[in-house]
Order: structure tokens, then C-alpha cells, then sequence
């Protein structure tokens, strides 16, 4: 019987006027302030991304493609859940599903949530469930300084 292994992501970027936001795998062209960041800034990837190589005992985000690594600058946050998915997968992993929950006043993920899900399920490989909320008010994101998400992976090991 495979083993099960659970692993936490979490990611905040700053939102800044101008730039594009990436988020949860989609461009939000209505959107007049994107995240920054030596990628794309899509936090929701990204936290995901933390969450699979977490659960795999293999580090971070910034172990896997730190900002050090020119290759990655720019790179989109579903090809970087691509490339820890397989890392995980090389170690012999099964990914049977992660969980994530985008903390920002805006955008509004309602009708693009379905759109989000499967543009993550299809990086990763394996089923991805967005949710979102807002924390009222209060800290970064309240303030609408910037974008946070959290995130779970469980994984199966043989």
C-alpha cells in the first residue's frame, strides 16, 4: 500500500501598477497591477509548487529554480509546476491531488475558477482545487499591496 506524504506551499508577491497579472495558471488583462517577481509572480503556481517538492522532502521553490538561475527569469508559474511536478515524479512520487487557496481582494475568481483549476491540474498533472477569500481588510493583502496564496499536496509513495 502506497505511502501517503502531505506537504504546505505558501507564496506573497508584491502587486505593482503596469504589470501583467499571472495568477492561478490565466492572464487577467482587467487587472491594473500584477505581482512581481523573478518569474511571473503567479503565487497560486507558485505555492503549489512549495506544497509538491515539500511533500517530497526536496525543499522550495527557490531550491528548484532559485532567482540565482537566469534560465527561469520570466518563466510562467505553469511551467514551473511542470518542472517540480516531474521533479517529484523522478523521485518516484505520485501526485494524487493539491488544494490551494488564493488570499487577494481582486481579481475576482468566480467565473474564471473552472478555466484556473484546469489550467493548474494540467501543469501538475493531477487534480488541483482553487479557492479563494479575502482577509477583510487586514495585512498585505487587505490593503491590496499584494497577492497570497496557500496551498496543500498529498502525495503517494510506492
Amino acid at each position: 500500500m502506497p505511502t501517503p506524504r502531505t506537504g504546505i506551499g505558501v507564496d506573497a508577491h508584491p502587486l505593482v501598477e503596469g504589470v501583467p497579472l499571472h495568477l492561478a495558471g490565466l492572464l487577467w488583462p482587467d487587472e491594473p497591477a500584477g505581482c512581481s517577481g523573478h518569474s511571473d509572480g503567479d503565487v497560486v503556481a507558485h505555492a503549489c509548487c512549495d506544497a509538491l517538492l515539500s511533500a517530497a522532502g526536496l525543499g522550495d521553490l527557490g531550491v528548484a529554480v532559485g532567482v540565482d538561475r537566469v534560465e527561469w527569469a520570466g518563466a510562467s508559474g505553469v511551467s514551473l509546476l511542470t518542472h517540480c511536478a516531474g521533479l517529484v515524479r523522478h523521485q518516484g512520487f505520485e501526485i494524487a491531488n493539491a488544494a490551494v487557496q488564493l488570499i487577494a481582494n481582486r481579481p475576482q475568481l468566480g467565473e474564471r475558477r473552472a478555466e484556473a483549476e484546469a489550467a493548474l491540474s494540467a501543469a501538475m498533472g493531477a487534480p488541483v482545487n482553487l479557492a479563494a477569500t479575502t482577509t477583510d481588510g487586514m495585512g498585505l493583502t487587505g490593503r491590496g499591496e499584494g497577492i497570497a496564496a496557500i496551498a496543500t499536496a498529498l502525495l503517494l509513495q510506492p
